[in-house]
């Protein structure tokens, strides 16, 4: 990936990983597109934050899941913001706990849609450009679920595998183009969504003793979209502390 293509695309960025992963680029000298499907203020808190700190950034909506709005998304931020270097996938759903006994076709579908369906849209958005210019970054936010395989999200647990194994499929097929396809799994990261959540627990299990904050997660997603990392490709990063 060239150095003039510092545009990054942060999906799911209005609030919680993906604000502070669009805010920690824009300090590492990005362009940041930050999207949003409903959460208007919010997106524009973010970008209007990263403009005060004499940053570059706009915030966009789109929904990331649905094929007409994710090419017009592509469309709106080339035409705004120039051509996206960095396309880092962390937008989410709804997670819910669902027993095999009452698990369907829908549960699987509905977590597929944001873990499969919506990067496979997103990458095809954006490939041409990426073939054209010599080059381009992927980052997945991924999770480190798939090790722990928690009963009761199996549906969860199964797209987020299916992420992993995109994830080591495209780097081998993007590769010649010089596209870098990596993720960054996660552990248990609080957010706002986590409000009032009890954490004793799980932080008795992690090793370096502490839960791992938004900002560790932003590090190794800069990394990944940096010089530095030119020649990492295919590669999952897990994030949490040695829990796993």
């Amino acid at each position: 990936m060239t150095t003039e293509a510092k545009v990054a695309l942060v999906t799911g960025a209005s609030r919680g990983l993906g604000a502070v992963i669009a805010r920690r680029l824009a300090g590492d000298g990005w362009t940041v597109a930050v999207n949003y499907r409903s959460d208007h203020d919010g997106a524009e808190r973010v970008a209007d934050g990263i403009r005060a700190a004499g940053g570059r950034a706009e915030a966009f909506a789109a929904d990331v899941t649905d094929e007409e709005s994710t090419r017009a998304l592509a469309e709106a931020v080339a035409g705004r913001l120039g051509p996206v270097g960095a396309l880092v996938l962390n937008a989410t759903g709804p997670q819910p706990e669902v027993p095999i006994e009452n698990l369907t076709w829908q549960d699987h579908l509905d977590q597929l849609t944001f873990f499969v369906k919506s990067p496979t849209l997103l990458v095809r958005a954006f490939l041409p450009g990426w073939k054209e210019r010599g080059g381009g970054r992927v980052i997945q936010i991924g999770s480190d679920v798939v090790d722990r395989a928690l009963p009761r999200m199996s549906a969860y647990i199964a797209a987020k595998a299916a992420q992993q194994a995109l994830t080591r499929s495209w780097a081998r097929e993007l590769g010649p183009h010089g596209v870098t396809v990596n993720l960054v799994a996660p552990g248990w990261i609080p957010v706002e969504r986590h409000a009032g959540l009890e954490v004793d627990e799980y932080l008795s299990e992690v090793p370096l003793g502490r839960m791992g904050t938004p900002g560790d997660i932003a590090g190794a997603v800069c990394f990944l979209a940096s010089d530095a990392a030119a020649f990492i490709t295919g590669e999952r990063v897990t994030v949490n502390g040695g829990h796993t």
